[in-house]
């Protein structure tokens, strides 16, 4: 891999002593990987299919927990998203580094790239992420005046955001970017799912980044083919008029169920006034001291 250039290696950032890289020596990092390929922690990623389709030179770029779509150490270029919380790196706050660490070694791990996408998020610096090679990433300017205020990105989301606007030689590929919950893991409320997923369908039907799974056979490509004389945009009127009658349905069956859980909840909420503060409800109680 060819080292960055010196006159562009890094910039401060504006709270001091992290490892920023400018736009260019993040370009000169990236540039020579045929792929660039963002690995969901979901069981929806099929590593066999990635594996065997892929060349050598493709970057996987894992995300926190890896642990949840890797088994064994991973052989192959990638580097870890460290995401950041109000405390910090989320795996460095809560002690996870090595468990996380483990599954990388060699020259092929470019290290961590601790990102932070809202201004209540902190980074770490580097001495806590046990050795590894860091380097920091701001994207709350980025998505400040495109995402949903009420709601935070996830860090797949802006990290594809963020590759797309760089615009590098390699192909952007999503792998297992389902956005639906799974027996084992769940996905996060905080999050808004919907918008994520139509801003990045979208993305792949413009050809600025591919998704593994879930564009190619969409069923109103379908309906567009079985009546080629109706206008794109009634066939998504039509689809947005069902879905929203099926979304009203579904609303008062959760009605009914909110009503018959109404004393299990209230029981649930005399119980969790007793349950200990996470080291994150004291470090936000300290803070506004």
């Amino acid at each position: 891999m060819e080292a960055i250039p010196s006159d562009t290696q890094s910039s401060a950032a504006a709270d001091g002593g992290f490892n920023v890289l400018t736009p260019e020596a993040w370009k000169a990092l990236l540039s020579p990987y045929s792929h660039i390929v963002l690995v969901a922690n979901s069981e929806a990623v099929d590593f066999g299919r990635l594996r065997s389709e892929l060349p050598e030179t493709a970057l996987y770029v894992f995300f926190n927990n890896v642990y949840k779509v890797l088994d064994e150490p991973f052989a192959g270029h990638a580097v870890l998203i460290a995401r950041s919380g109000v405390m910090g790196a989320n795996i460095v706050h809560r002690r996870e580094v090595v468990d996380v660490l483990r599954f990388f070694a060699g020259d092929d791990f470019l290290g961590v790239v601790n990102i932070r996408v809202s201004p209540e998020e902190n980074f770490s610096d580097e001495s806590g992420f046990n050795g590894a090679r860091t380097r920091h990433l701001d994207l709350t300017q980025m998505l400040g005046d495109l995402y949903p205020t009420d709601k935070i990105a996830t860090s797949g989301f802006a990290m594809a955001l963020w590759l797309a606007e760089l615009q590098l030689p390699g192909k952007i590929l999503l792998a297992g970017f389902s956005a639906k919950r799974s027996e084992k893991w769940k996905v996060f409320d905080v999050h808004d799912w919907t918008f994520e997923q139509i801003f990045l369908r979208l993305f792949a039907r413009m050809g600025t980044i591919s998704m593994m799974g879930g564009v190619d056979v969409s069923p109103y490509a379908a309906l567009a083919k079985r009546f080629p004389q109706v206008p794109p945009i009634e066939i998504a009127m039509t689809a947005a008029e069902v879905l929203s009658e099926r979304l009203h349905n579904a609303n008062g069956q959760i009605d009914r169920l909110m009503s018959v859980t109404k004393s299990i909840r209230a029981i649930e909420g005399f119980f969790r006034r007793f349950k200990p503060k996470t080291r994150k409800q004291r470090f936000l109680e300290k803070s506004k001291e």
